[in-house]
């Protein structure tokens, strides 16, 4: 076996192969601000509430936070828990990434700006539930309107940006104005109601900078996740950041579908869980013994999870355990699903959507592992909610 000197190289001998062979993955540009900034960083599958993750100052910000990166996550978005002081604001920034904000708790308002008309800004207020998006490089400014903090989780593209382009100083100071993405017209954070469908791939889609409340406002029905599901996709600030909200009726669950990592599950309303595992254990992992890689994160408002939390295509289901429907965002970062890099002109097909034996990914509910079936049953009775899960949708169709 050929040993290598970490200071000089040496090429083998004979058949031996050059490199270590393995190693640990180094940290990377992002990986490596985000211990600088001296606040914590949380890495899991996913936490049952946000609201209980640890905060210190930071000085950055002017708030407290924490930074937040799921599993499978690395690399492709990254994410965040601010605090906003009672009575007070963050510091005013701008940066060459992407930013989307959800509000936890509280009230307040935000002001956006450019270099070009610094003394026009659009102002608009947001409180708890309320969702908007800052456009690139633009200067902003969260301001709490109230004597008790305000918590924001944030998802952006810093990590894209800082991992490609290596240098923060490029990414906090640059002086360029998109004003493709932004104009400081009364109407740029007007909330807007109309629906259109998404270019791609057909789906309701909203073009607003801000949805004033995601956990109660009405969703168009879908139906490709389960019977009755609803869903939105809010397309906001001409970004690449993509994301959809939506919700599963009560006493009804998600089929499981498989697709490769990148989408985090909020839960907004309601209570439940969601299992993922990779796609190589099969549809029944529980029934064939193949659980080694099977993880379930519990959540409740504002909880999250991984879907696919390791690299691969995961399968990943969703079930709603309490008396209100179960209300989700789920957020991709510009990892948008149907645009994934290929040949233009390509046929590609909705895979999540379709059960398996089209040419999807989905499990039928007939095809499950039962455990799936008797463990929802179990939780809901615990929970006095009654399944509105019809016999019918575990039928196998005739010919198959």
């Amino acid at each position: 076996m050929t040993t290598f000197n970490k200071g000089n190289w040496t090429e083998p001998t004979g058949e031996a192969k050059a490199g270590f062979g393995k190693w640990q993955r180094p940290a990377g540009p992002y990986d490596r601000f985000m211990e600088e900034e001296g606040i914590p960083v949380f890495r899991a599958i996913g936490v049952s509430r946000v609201q209980d993750l640890p905060l210190k100052p930071w000085k950055r910000m002017g708030g407290k936070g924490t930074y937040i990166q799921l599993y499978g996550t690395e690399g492709l978005w990254g994410m965040y828990l601010v605090e906003v002081p009672a009575g007070g604001a963050l510091n005013v920034e701008r940066h060459l990434y992407e930013e989307m904000f959800l509000v936890i708790e509280g009230r307040g308002s935000t002001e956006v700006w450019q270099d070009k008309n610094s003394t026009k800004k659009s102002a608009f207020e947001w409180s708890a539930g309320s969702l908007f998006s800052v456009p690139l490089n633009s200067w902003h400014q969260i301001i709490n309107s109230t004597s008790s903090p305000a918590l924001l989780l944030a998802g952006t593209t810093a990590p894209n940006a800082l991992n490609l382009y290596m240098n923060k100083d490029f990414l906090f100071n640059t002086s360029y104005d998109f004003t493709d993405r932004y104009d400081a017209s009364a109407d740029f954070y007007r909330p807007v109601e109309d629906l259109e469908p998404d270019p791609v791939r057909g789906l309701a889609m909203l073009r607003t900078n801000v949805m004033p409340d995601i956990i109660d406002c009405e969703l168009p029905l879908d139906n490709r996740r389960s019977p009755g599901y609803r869903r939105v996709e809010p397309h906001m600030a001409s970004n690449k950041f993509y994301l959809w909200i939506a919700e599963h009726e009560t006493g009804r669950y998600s089929k499981a579908h498989a697709h490769g990592s990148a989408a985090v599950l909020i839960c907004l309303k309601g209570k439940g869980y969601t299992y993922t595992w990779p796609a190589e254990q099969g549809t029944h992992p529980w029934e064939t013994g193949q659980t080694e890689k099977l993880f379930r994160q519990d959540y409740e408002p504002v909880g999250m999870v991984s879907a696919a939390p390791m690299s691969g295509d995961w399968f990943h289901q969703h079930f709603g355990v309490s008396s209100q429907p179960l209300r989700l965002t789920a957020w991709f970062g510009p990892n948008a699903p149907g645009r994934e890099a290929g040949r233009p002109g390509e046929d590609a097909i909705d895979k999540g959507a379709i059960d398996l034996h089209e040419g999807g990914t989905a499990i039928p509910y007939w095809e499950e592992d039962p455990f799936i079936r008797k463990e929802f049953n179990g939780l809901l009775q615990q929970e006095g909610v009654s399944s509105r899960m019809d016999e019918s949708f575990y039928r196998r169709p005739e010919g198959l």
